[in-house]
C-alpha cells in the first residue's frame, strides 16, 4: 500500500516514518505522528515507502513512481497538501486532516474544492477530534460517513543518559536531517496479499547559524518554558518573546528555549533575529526523538503559542512526561487542554506572564495540573487504541469500494 502522510505542523508534510535521527517539534509533532503511523503500519504487516513530496513537481512524475514500486495504496495526512497528490491516480487512498487544513485552506475557495474532491475519491478521512469532524462534514456533506475520529495516540521514550546541564552550557548544538527511509512488510492477516505502503515526507531544513544556547544558571533554580514547533507563521513562535524577554530581565532564573526546525527560510532568519537581541530567549535546531523528550522532562513547563492547531503533539507528550502545559486558547488546544485541570490556557502574552508566575509560585496548581494531565492523556490517547484504528482503517484500502 502507498502510504502518503503530510503533516502540517504537522502542516507541511507528510509522515509515517521516522527519521533516523530526527524529532523535532515540528517533525515531532511531526516525527511523532510520522512514527505511530509507521509503526502502526508494519505492525499490520504492510511495508512503508517514504518521499519528499516536494520531489513531485508534476502528476506524471507521482503516477511513474506509483507505477515503478507498484504502490497499491496511500495513506496522506493533511487533506490539502497530501491528499491533492493523490487524486486520479487509481490507487486506493485515506487521509488524516492535520489542522491548517481545516483551520486556514478551508476559507481558500480553490483550495476547498480541492479538497472537497479529495475526499469523495478517498475510502476514509480521520479527524482527531469530533470538532474537526463536525468542521469537515459542514464543508463537504458528501463526506459523511467516511470520516471517523481518533485521537492521537502517545508514547514517549526520554533519553536516560541525557545531560540537561551540558544541554544548557553547549553552544554549539549538533543539527540532524531526516533521512528517507523504506520498510518492508509482509501479508496482511487474513488476506494473501502483500500491501505495499508509500509515504510521502518533506525533508525539514535544520537552522543555517549556529546555535547558542549557554543558559549561565544553576539548573536547580531554573525555569525552563519549552516551546517546540516548526518555525512558520503559523506557529507563531515570537508571540511571546517580547513579553517573555521583560519578565526574564526581573527574573533571570526564567528562560524560553524554542525547539524547532528550519520550515520556512525567510521567517526562520527572522526568529534567529528577534532571538538574538531578546534576553532570556533561545532557540535551538531540531533534535534526536528521545532527546527531545529528556529536555521536555526537565523543563518546567511546554508552551504552545500557534494561532493553529489539528491536535499538538507536544502538549500531549508534556502530559504523558508530567510536564505542566501553557498553551493559547485556540480550539485545537482547549479541545486538548481544560484551563487549571489539565493545563494552563492564555489569550495573550501578558496573560501568560501571569499565569507562568503563577505555576512558578504555586506547586499545588503544578502538582495538580501535572496529575490530571497525565490521567487524561493515558485515558484518552493510548497507543494501542490508534494502533487498532488505523488496522482496521487499512484494510479498507484492500480490494474495491464495494468490498
Amino acid at each position: 500500500m502507498l502510504f502518503q502522510s503530510m503533516f502540517q505542523d504537522e502542516e507541511q508534510a507528510v509522515i509515517c516514518t521516522e527519521p533516523a535521527t530526527s524529532h523535532v517539534p515540528y517533525r515531532v509533532r511531526l516525527c511523532t505522528r510520522q512514527r505511530s503511523h509507521r509503526d502502526h503500519l508494519e505492525a499490520a504487516g504492510h511495508e512503508c515507502i517514504l518521499k519528499d513530496a516536494f520531489d513531485f513537481e508534476s502528476p506524471s512524475e507521482i503516477a511513474n513512481f506509483i507505477k515503478a514500486e507498484s504502490l497499491e495504496a496511500a495513506l496522506a495526512l493533511h487533506l490539502y497538501r497530501g491528499g491533492r497528490l493523490l487524486r486520479g491516480h487509481g490507487i486506493p487512498f485515506g487521509v488524516i486532516f492535520g489542522g491548517t487544513d481545516l483551520n486556514e485552506d478551508v476559507n481558500q475557495g480553490e483550495k476547498n474544492k480541492v479538497m472537497g474532491k479529495v475526499l469523495e475519491e478517498a475510502r476514509f478521512a480521520v479527524a482527531f477530534t469530533e470538532s474537526m469532524k463536525e468542521t469537515a462534514q459542514t464543508q463537504w456533506p458528501h463526506a459523511r460517513g467516511k470520516i471517523f475520529v481518533q485521537s492521537q495516540g502517545i508514547s514517549t521514550a526520554p533519553n536516560a543518559a541525557f545531560n540537561w546541564n551540558s544541554f544548557l552550557q553547549r553552544s554549539d548544538m549538533k543539527k540532524h536531517r531526516g533521512n528517507e527511509i523504506a520498510l518492508r512488510m509482509g501479508p496482511v492477516e487474513g488476506t494473501s496479499e502483500n500491501l505495499l505502503l508509500a509515504c510521502f515526507y518533506v525533508q525539514l531544513h535544520t537552522l543555517g547559524n549556529d546555535e547558542v544556547l549557554e543558559i549561565n544558571q544553576s539548573a536547580d533554580h531554573l525555569h525552563v518554558f519549552l516551546l517546540i514547533c516548526g518555525l512558520r507563521r503559523v506557529k507563531d513562535p515570537l508571540y511571546l518573546v517580547d513579553a517573555f524577554s521583560e519578565w526574564h530581565q526581573e527574573e533571570p532564573n526564567v528562560y524560553m528555549v524554542i525547539v524547532g526546525p528550519e520550515v520556512d527560510p525567510v521567517f526562520t532568519r527572522e526568529v534567529e533575529a528577534k532571538v538574538k537581541r531578546s534576553p532570556g530567549v533561545r532557540l535551538v535546531g531540531e533534535m534526536a526523538q528521545e532527546d527531545l523528550h529528556a529536555v521536555v522532562k526537565n523543563s518546567f513547563a511546554v508552551v504552545n503559542s500557534s494561532v493553529s492547531e489539528g491536535m499538538s503533539a507536544a502538549i500531549l507528550e508534556a502530559m504523558d512526561l508530567e510536564v505542566p502545559v501553557l498553551a493559547r486558547n485556540i480550539p485545537g488546544n482547549a479541545a486538548v487542554v481544560t484551563h487549571e485541570v489539565t493545563g494552563l490556557l492564555f489569550s495573550d502574552p501578558q496573560e501568560f506572564v501571569q499565569l507562568a508566575k503563577r505555576l512558578v509560585s504555586d506547586p499545588a496548581l503544578e502538582k495538580e495540573v501535572v496529575a490530571n494531565g497525565r490521567d487524561y492523556v493515558r485515558m484518552y490517547h493510548s497507543w494501542q487504541a490508534e494502533r487498532d484504528t488505523y488496522g482496521h482503517l487499512v484494510r479498507m484500502l484492500e480490494g474495491s469500494p464495494e468490498d
